[in-house]
């Protein structure tokens, strides 16, 4: 059997038993899972490795209840005879974080183990590659955004009669932020970095509903003059300053910055060609 078919057949087989159950949570069988991690002998495989596996669990500070529930189920004894009776015997409904502590603590001579561990260690650092991609990428959209619509209220600004463009978007930072973009960049220690470039998800967040609420302004009042068009976006900014205020949140010059979005990008596409491979996991055996 190649590398590639070892890693593949205990993904494959593992998805196969899953089960989900009436709210809808996924699980696992732990007789099912025993065979499949090659024990033939409950006794064995529930004194030791389950055992092992819910000490883990404990000591990373989960409930062990809750990745490791005490199912019975009732067999058939001698089915088909006179004597056919039933009995309870125990069994586990298994998290997937339970599958996992189960196989780190199996017995690693067994080659089914050694392709459970691996496949374990593949899902998780990708549960990990994908968490960091998904934070960012909040950011990178909103920055995004944000750049789109900024363009959209300095062509609807210079249709207003805007000439400078500095003042007016400093206007809106000073509405938004209560001091201009290079006392910002003071206060949050930024240098010469764009605020927006180093601002995060609710920084972020809160400037784009302050650009396209300007933008709209402009255009539904009809504002003409430069000096309308720049007290107007001091006002919006004021008025999500404000609104921000009211609900508790944090001033957004006193949100920490963020790694300059430049860097993100990087990050982002490092961690693409970062994607583990099973090949790769083996090897650093």
């Amino acid at each position: 059997m190649t590398d590639r078919s070892l890693i593949s057949a205990p993904h494959k087989n593992f998805e196969e038993i899953k089960k989900i159950d009436e709210n809808g949570v996924e699980y696992w069988e732990a007789r099912e899972l025993m065979i499949l991690l090659g024990y033939l002998k409950w006794s064995n495989f529930e004194k030791i490795v389950i055992k092992k596996a819910k000490i883990a669990c404990n000591k990373s500070s989960q409930v062990t209840e809750d990745h490791f529930a005490d199912i019975g189920k009732m067999i058939k004894i001698a089915a088909g005879t006179l004597k056919e009776t039933e009995r309870k015997i125990q069994d586990y409904k298994l998290s997937r974080y339970a599958c996992y502590l189960i196989a780190q603590n199996g017995d690693p001579s067994k080659q089914e183990i050694a392709n459970a561990q691996t496949y374990f260690a593949i899902q998780t650092r990708r549960h990990e590659l994908f968490q960091q991609l998904e934070e960012g990428e909040q950011r990178l959209s909103l920055r995004g955004k944000v750049k789109t619509h900024n363009k959209e209220l300095n062509t609807t600004a210079y249709q207003a009669g805007v000439k400078n463009f500095g003042r007016f978007n400093n206007a809106g930072y000073s509405g938004l932020y209560g001091m201009s973009a290079k006392s910002v960049q003071k206060k949050k220690g930024i240098g010469s970095d764009s605020v927006l470039d180093r601002a995060g998800a609710v920084e972020l967040a809160a400037n784009l509903f302050r650009i396209t609420q300007t933008d709209e302004k402009l255009r539904r009042e009809k504002v003409k003059g430069e000096g309308r068009a720049t007290f107007a976006h001091t006002v919006v900014g004021q008025k999500v300053r404000k609104s921000i205020k009211d609900i508790g949140g944090t001033m957004p010059e006193d949100l920490p910055p963020e790694t300059h979005i430049k860097q993100l990008e990087k990050q982002k596409r490092q961690l693409l060609k970062k994607q583990p491979s099973a090949e790769k996991l083996k090897g650093g055996k």
